[in-house]
């Protein structure tokens, strides 16, 4: 297994491997590397939704395809299908799920179909956007904590497409979506490193502070965490399937191939509470 390094400190495309083979010395390797790296790019994989979901329990404990939306099918209800024609679009910043108090560790997206040109996916190293800002934003966001809200995105699927009642989640059925508070700097559970963990999918305002600052404080982190340097960009190509450390990342879907069909089907690794600079 080779890891080609996109840049110094962030993404790597993984050459020698066939995920549908792994060993146990590969789990380890990829774990390891998932963690360093953030986000990996294995090509050439001849995964289908079966295969998908048994290379996620070999990665981690695999959640429900998500909180409200159903899985792909009845046979894989770990499956998370994002299809373009069933407005599957994921064009905003985003951190997988971060609206649940326990959001995912990880998640593994595999190209369905593709178009024929457009619809890149960029991810966003929040550590390495912490460790570059200024130290004083550096103390004043370590103390900060912010609310994510599901129910803008999710609320009226839940509602009229499900009839209030999702999948469930943490040994809950989720009802409703109630909004949580995540600190706006995570400390990683495995290498305590910081980063920036808000992102625009979900995060409605910052707590203690007024509606000004909250905005104000949060386009900063938003423009910082999305600088082009803090950034990987993979072009797509069939047989692609991506992994991604959901505990320092953030990641948007270009939506440019206007009306030609995109498929991607994703699974997401069970993760834990989010720890501030605080609780480390």
């Amino acid at each position: 297994m080779i890891f080609d390094q996109l840049s110094p400190h962030f993404g790597a495309i993984v050459h020698g491997i066939d995920l549908s083979k792994i060993t146990d010395s590969d789990v380890a390797d990829i774990r390891a590397a998932i963690v360093e790296r953030k986000v990996l790019f294995f090509r050439d994989q001849t995964l289908d939704d079966d295969g998908q979901v048994a290379l996620g329990r070999r990665i981690g404990e695999l959640t429900a395809s998500h909180p409200v939306v159903g899985g792909v099918d009845a046979e894989h209800p770990e499956v998370y299908a994002l299809d373009s024609t069933d407005n599957g679009f994921a064009d905003v910043w985003h951190t997988d799920v971060t609206f649940m108090r326990r959001p995912p560790l990880g998640s593994i997206l595999r190209a369905v179909t593709l178009p024929p040109t457009g619809g890149d996916t960029n991810w966003a190293d929040g550590q390495l956007a912490y460790d570059s800002l200024s130290e004083p934003v550096k103390r004043l966001a370590d103390q900060l904590v912010a609310v994510h809200d599901g129910n803008r995105e999710f609320g009226y699927y839940l509602a009229q497409r499900r009839g209030g009642r999702g999948n469930e989640w943490d040994g809950e059925v989720v009802t409703e979506l109630e909004p949580i508070e995540h600190p706006v700097i995570r400390v990683h559970p495995e290498t305590g490193r910081r980063g920036i963990f808000v992102n625009p999918g979900f995060t409605s305002h910052i707590v203690g502070v007024s509606e000004f600052e909250s905005r104000a404080i949060l386009d900063l982190l938003y423009a910082h965490l999305t600088k082009p340097e803090h950034i990987v960009r993979h072009r797509w190509r069939p047989g692609d399937v991506a992994m991604w450390d959901n505990r320092s990342t953030a990641h948007y879907a270009n939506r440019d191939y206007g009306t030609d069909r995109r498929v991607m089907h994703r699974i997401t690794l069970r993760g834990d509470v989010p720890q501030g600079v605080a609780a480390s």
